[in-house]
């Protein structure tokens, strides 16, 4: 109570509220006794009554939010130090589950998946993606499986990504003239790639690439646009712990996604728009991109789920947003990762020599040829996996897990950054070691719980083939044709910052020196 009463007078907006007020004498004894009572409720007999899981004491009404360190992913891993591989931790209203084992990632992500399939979609979300209708927010039910079943069977599909294939290979064909061009001079790794991999997208997306001198300028506004979204998906928000005040918007994170998020939504309707006009003008569209195929789709139409032009939006921002920000900091990791570990660089090159060789450029025919490379990847990603607690998953109904109750409505964690160092399940966990990955035993379909990068069960993520063909094609692309070197002075670090998709603490800045000596193979 005493800590309560603190708080409250600490609070200079509260203190000056009640200052002189005759009132005060009613009003603070009336929210401490409520507090008070509501603490004791919930964290005394509710949590007694239900079972819930251990989890470090809270304050009053603010629960654990104060005590959270910005660097979540290795402050849950502490945590299940003390408290076990599943806890609880009360965010102001909401009660949030963290799950750091294999066990406890299987019973939700597998064996109860249908009850954990929904999210708790947070208000910076809804408001990027046209009110959560998007693959990422959408409620477990009849759209979600619409969007699924567009996106992985039609959109995603191997068979789609192959017929796009030239339009890869001709903006990873730019970007080597680009390097290539600032030989001997220091290349920021982050945004070429960034720029690169969203060029990649837009064109598959519809067509359009950013060129010329505009390539920078639009470049630089796209990814300030995207590391903006990103930002605000992952910042703590008090309309999400308190949703009775998420009206009030009371940190501007709503306010501050509707600045950005239409950024995207005006190039979108204008892509739209140029194809709608020219099916209005009877003029034949030949293109064979991803907006093309989401408008016949639009236009089939369904009566059951009909596909809207809002989804047709919500998806291009999921590719955006999700496929350019999550490939980039792969590769830009993966990149420091091999030149902090020579031999492995070394390694990576001479495979690329023995299938590609010294005077050919990589195809991504070659890339299921490469098991060292993959290897690489997937190391890259037990160390650094693109969304270190994934998606937050949200329970539909009262549910048993490790022997524990999980409420309806809570914020489930999955910390799968921590289960990929995990050194009861990984031999030297924190050493970059790609020849752990070279048996063959661990892959991408979310079944084995010790290594699950982009998650599993009916939520894992949809764009897995895009994703392998893109990182792969464009490191093996960078180590083939350049030598990386670090400029005089500058340390190499792999250090990470949290978001809710990891990226690396400071950027990689290389000096890139030709490799090949036929020249044509930089043109």
């Amino acid at each position: 109570m005493s800590s309560l009463t603190n708080f409250l007078f600490q609070n200079t907006y509260i203190k000056d509220w009640f200052s002189g007020d005759i009132t005060t004498t009613l009003i603070v004894p009336f929210l401490i006794i409520t507090t008070v009572t509501w603490y004791f409720y919930l964290f005394f007999i509710k949590s007694k009554a239900q079972k819930l899981p251990p989890g470090p004491p809270g304050l009053p009404f603010f629960g654990n939010l104060l005590s959270l360190d910005p660097e979540l992913h290795t402050y849950f891993a502490s945590l299940a130090q003390a408290h076990g591989p599943i806890f609880k931790l009360r965010l102001g209203s909401k009660l949030g589950i963290v799950l750091t084992s294999p066990t406890t990632a299987r019973e939700v992500l597998k064996d109860h998946d249908t009850v954990f399939a929904n999210r708790d979609v947070p208000a910076a979300g809804r408001a990027a993606t046209y009110g959560g209708t998007d693959i990422v927010w959408s409620p477990y039910g009849p759209e979600w499986r619409m969007l699924r079943k567009v996106c992985v069977l039609k959109m995603l599909s191997n068979t789609t990504l192959d017929s796009v294939y030239e339009l890869r290979r001709g903006e990873v064909r730019k970007v080597v003239g680009s390097i290539y061009n600032r030989v001997g001079s220091t290349v920021n790794i982050g945004e070429e790639v960034f720029l690169t991999v969203l060029n990649v997208i837009t064109t598959m997306m519809w067509g359009a690439a950013v060129e010329g001198e505009e390539r920078v300028s639009i470049g630089v506004e796209f990814r300030e646009t995207v590391a903006g979204i990103v930002h605000l998906l992952g910042k703590p928000n008090l309309s999400d712990f308190f949703p009775g005040l998420a009206r009030f918007d009371l940190q501007g994170v709503v306010k501050e996604m509707n600045k950005l998020a239409p950024r995207f939504d005006r190039i979108f309707e204008k892509m739209i728009g140029e194809r709608v006009k020219k099916e209005g003008e009877g003029k034949e569209n030949e293109s064979k991109d991803f907006l093309q195929f989401l408008l016949n789709l639009k236009d089939e139409g369904d009566s059951k789920t009909p596909f809207t032009s809002t989804h047709v939006k919500a998806l291009l921002m999921d590719m955006v947003v999700g496929g350019s920000d999550t490939s980039s900091n792969t590769i830009e990791f993966a990149l420091a990762e091999m030149m902090n570990n020579p031999e492995v660089m070394k390694k990576v090159q001479e495979e690329l020599e023995a299938v590609v060789g010294q005077d050919n450029l990589v195809e991504e025919s070659h890339i299921h040829k490469l098991p060292y490379l993959h290897a690489v990847m997937k190391e890259t990603l037990r160390l650094h996996p693109a969304l270190p607690l994934l998606v937050p998953h949200c329970p539909s109904e009262t549910t048993n897990v490790g022997g524990y109750t999980i409420p309806k409505g809570s914020r489930v964690f999955v910390n799968v950054w921590a289960i990929h160092r995990d050194p009861s399940i990984w031999e030297n966990p924190l050493e970059f070691d790609p020849t752990r990955f070279l048996d063959g035993k661990w892959d991408y379909s979310g079944n084995d719980f010790n290594y699950f990068p982009f998650g599993s069960g009916r939520r894992i993520c949809a764009g897995i083939a895009m994703a392998e063909r893109t990182v792969l094609y464009f490191i093996a692309t960078l180590v083939h044709l350049f030598e990386w070197t670090i400029p005089q002075g500058e340390k190499l670090e792999v250090s990470e910052k949290f978001g809710i998709v990891l990226k690396k603490k400071t950027p990689l800045l290389a000096i890139p020196t030709p490799r090949l000596s036929n020249p044509e193979l930089y043109k």
